[in-house]
């Protein structure tokens, strides 16, 4: 009868205690929501930086001039009139397979630059 005793207390304290660890609200579900609490927080922090970098940029592209014109060259190749473009060979990297160390390639012919009027 003695065993008994011991064994209904010793069950019910081993269900609690299963339930404390691995159930819906147990400590291991607690920990896998902060940890993805922590990781969408740090989102956050990220999205919000770029947010602020766009909205720099795009303040940039509305009122400064220089910075505009400085997109218009480098994505566009656009030119002020009577200014002159110089194009050089560009090096590329050795090939490791055909064991070459390195190659000179000319740039092609260029057209004349265009002009933004």
């Amino acid at each position: 009868m003695r065993k008994r005793m011991y064994i209904i207390p010793a069950g019910v304290i081993l269900f609690i205690l299963f339930f404390t660890v691995f159930g819906e609200r147990g400590l291991l579900r607690i920990y896998h929501l902060s940890k993805d609490k922590q990781e969408m927080e740090k989102r956050v922090t990220e999205l919000k930086a770029e947010n602020d970098r766009l909205r720099r940029e795009i303040e940039a592209l509305q009122s400064d001039r220089r910075y505009l014109e400085s997109i218009a060259r480098r994505d566009f190749g656009l030119v002020r009139p009577n200014e002159i473009i110089y194009q050089f060979p560009t090096q590329e990297k050795a090939d490791p397979k055909a064991g070459a160390v390195s190659s000179v390639k000319a740039a092609p012919a260029a057209a004349p630059p265009v002009t933004k009027r």
